[in-house]
């Protein structure tokens, strides 16, 4: 056991340590400032007080009248480097809430000049000393108890990925304030501060200043704070420290009946255990869950603040404007904010009632296919209406049937964290693809029920955004149908005037020469206004006039020699072209594969490819136009390459896109896009072929047959 003596030099020496240690920290932040590194002011200066405060503590002892000043200053520096934390990156405006609380701490900090000038005025009478030392000491308790909530609200509010830049710093202080109101608790119980406990806080400043030289030399990316409820987590922290003093009280009134050294080195065995406690506790992930989920069941009737959830998700989906997203975005945002992702990406159903891409939000690296989920598994989401934890189906669980359902290439993305089906009167009209949030969690009924809920709500702002579509597509056909009847009558009518005039002049021109080509130039007239009546009089139709076995080979040859001949700015090649007999009309096919590879030229820079190919896909031919051009997005795809009345070109009117998917409907094939901005396009024609619809006409169709057995019948390698 050591001596008074022997504990006064040894506190002598750990506070010259902690000054020693402190100036060479403010030094080198300073330097770092100089320099033009990344170092706070506010920090800088409380290093600098925290210096002169340990200096003067090892000269003249904790009593002193200078060093209750200094260590005054020294709170008020570390309350300002809390703020600059709340307050980094500029978001001054996140933290309006700290800074009432902030002001109070520094109120009650500075009452403690009128204590220290009362003290000294008062010295003489021993009673008013001793009720001076005690308010003293409940004011800086709460301080310490002040300034720890604050520290617990930074670390937990900062989003899990960025705390690396407040880790160290909330650690520094969380010891350093942890320690103290040990040492307060105890002065206060025991009416004088034990001389132990002031040696040990020399060595817990040491360990602090540690802390911070660690967080400054591993840096940290920008702040952001998001508190959440913040006000029943302050309140919750409250309470748990409350608790704890309740703890201290009785800890240190059974410590002080041991009476004795023995009492004294309890009390800084227990100080001691409970600072390490609570710095072990405060950061510690699990520790924050479990305060959630306590939070969520006892002190709330819910997990979720559901006005401030409705109201979130109403301002995202009501946003209006030139720079707001799209409606498909906004709905994968308005999921994504409840859940905390960051990510997420929808599918809506096809044309073939597969599963393809309508949107992405905040995931451009993704890579989704063409046909991102077969109809059968968008079926399963129709009839179960099940939100899927892909967590759940990476570790092999299976609730309904889910785990054979979704594709591989969802399963193998990490990144993807919940698929959430929106249903609207039983029908699927689109499926949320959640990315995983910064800090994971596990879904549970509340999140299942609350996601559900709002799917649903979704849902029919989707279906009511597709029956406007729907019936501004309707009033734009019957307005062209209305012109375009005015516009064959007059055709006609002049094509049967020409036409006459042709006759009559046949008959009754005087001279030969200009009989002659009257007559020609009229005939060509008639010629092409006939020609153009009947092109006019196919749209709309929704058929072709024959289909016959047609080479799918010589069709793209003759368009890709076609385009060779006119000269154009872009180069034409074809890859690949083996044999390939499908059921088509030649005129029509020919007439959508040259609209694909004019596209494919306009979204060309000159002298950029084009690539033309055939190839046999199972039991269809498909020829497939590519280009290296500006490409496509995903909404644009989805809302406009294909709306009639709609082109990007100057004079265009935006019906070719539409006539040529409408023309491979007809002959009972498929028109398939992809499409990458920057990347360029590919147009895939799918026709099925010859012996394709033989298997499907003929009798082996029903008796399963060998189709080989069939003389007509080809085998297509």
């Amino acid at each position: 056991m050591h001596s008074p003596l022997g504990w006064t030099g040894l506190s002598q020496w750990s506070y010259l340590a902690a000054a020693f240690a402190a100036m060479l920290l403010t030094v080198w932040m300073a330097e770092r400032r100089r320099r033009g590194r990344d170092s706070s002011r506010a920090l800088t200066a409380a290093l600098a007080l925290t210096t002169a405060w340990a200096l003067v503590t090892s000269s003249l002892g904790p009593n002193a009248a200078i060093t209750q000043m200094l260590e005054l200053v020294r709170n008020l520096g570390w309350l300002a480097v809390v703020y600059s934390l709340f307050a980094r990156d500029n978001r001054h405006t996140s933290v309006v809430q700290v800074r009432p609380v902030l002001l109070v701490l520094a109120m009650v900090e500075v009452f403690q000049i009128v204590l220290l000038v009362l003290a000294i005025r008062f010295a003489a009478i021993q009673q008013a000393v001793a009720m001076i030392f005690q308010l003293s000491v409940m004011f800086r308790l709460l301080l310490t108890t002040g300034a720890l909530v604050l520290v617990h609200n930074l670390y937990a509010g900062a989003i899990s990925g960025q705390r690396d830049a407040v880790r160290w710093n909330a650690l520094a202080l969380a010891l350093m304030w942890g320690y103290d109101l040990n040492f307060y608790t105890i002065a206060y119980l025991g009416r004088m501060v034990p001389l132990e406990m002031v040696v040990l806080r020399g060595f817990i400043q040491i360990g602090a200043l540690l802390l911070i030289a660690i967080g400054a030399m591993r840096g940290g990316s920008a702040l952001r704070f998001s508190p959440s409820r913040s006000v029943a987590f302050q309140s919750l922290s409250l309470l748990v420290i409350g608790g704890y003093l309740i703890l201290m009280v009785g800890a240190a009134q059974s410590v002080a009946w041991l009476g004795g050294d023995v009492s004294q080195l309890a009390q800084l065995g227990f100080a001691f255990a409970t600072t390490v406690v609570i710095l072990a506790l405060v950061p510690a992930g699990r520790l924050r869950g479990w305060l959630n989920v306590m939070l969520a069941k006892h002190f709330f009737q819910h997990r979720y603040d559901y006005r401030a959830e409705w109201q979130r998700f109403t301002r995202t989906i009501g946003r209006a404007g030139p720079n707001a997203l799209p409606l498909h975005a906004r709905v994968v945002q308005a999921l994504a904010d409840i859940t905390d992702s960051a990510s997420g990406v929808m599918l809506i159903p096809g044309e073939g009632g597969d599963l393809v891409l309508a949107a992405r939000w905040q995931w451009p690296t993704i890579a989704v296919p063409a046909e991102a989920m077969p109809a059968a598994t968008a079926a399963f989401f129709e009839r179960r209406g099940f939100i899927v934890d892909l967590d759940e189906v990476r570790a092999g669980t299976d609730h309904e049937g889910e785990a054979a359902m979704i594709p591989h290439w969802l399963v193998e993305e990490t990144g993807a964290w919940a698929l959430v089906p929106l249903l609207h009167y039983d029908r699927l009209v689109g499926l949320v693809v959640l990315g995983r949030p910064p800090l994971a969690r596990k879904l549970d009924w509340e999140d299942f029920d609350l996601l559900r809920v709002v799917g649903q709500q979704l849902a029919s702002y989707i279906a009511e955004h597709n029956g406007q579509s729907a019936l501004l597509e309707a009033s734009r056909f019957d307005e062209f149908n209305r012109r375009i009847a005015f516009v064959m009558h007059d055709i006609k009518n002049l094509a049967s005037q020409l036409a006459l005039l042709a006759r009559n002049a046949e008959r009754h021109a005087d001279n030969p020469a200009f009989r002659k080509d009257m007559l020609v130039t009229l005939t060509n007239a008639a010629d092409k206004l006939n020609a153009l009546l009947a092109r006019l009089s196919r749209y709309g139709a929704g058929g072709v006039q024959r289909l016959e076995p047609t080479d799918a080979t010589e069709i793209v040859e003759a368009v890709a020699a076609r385009y060779r001949g006119a000269g154009g700015h872009c180069q034409i090649y074809v890859t690949q072209n083996p044999p390939c007999l499908v059921t088509a009309s030649r005129e029509t096919l020919e007439q959508v594969l040259a609209h694909l590879v004019q596209n494919a030229i306009d979204a060309s820079e000159p002298g950029m490819a084009v690539f033309l190919q055939t190839r046999i896909d199972s039991l269809s031919g498909v020829i497939e136009v590519s280009d290296t051009g500006s490409g496509m997005s995903a909404d644009f795809v989805r809302d406009r390459l294909f709306k009639p009345f709609v082109s990007t070109k100057a004079g265009g009117f935006g019906i070719g896109a539409f006539e040529a998917r409408e023309l491979v409907r007809a002959m009972n094939g498929r028109l398939e896009v992809e499409s990458r901005e920057g990347l360029g396009s590919r147009f895939a024609v799918r026709l099925p072929l010859v012996v394709t619809s033989g298997i499907e006409t003929g009798p082996c169709a029903v008796s399963g047959a060998n189709p080989d057995d069939k003389p007509n019948d080809k085998k297509v390698a």
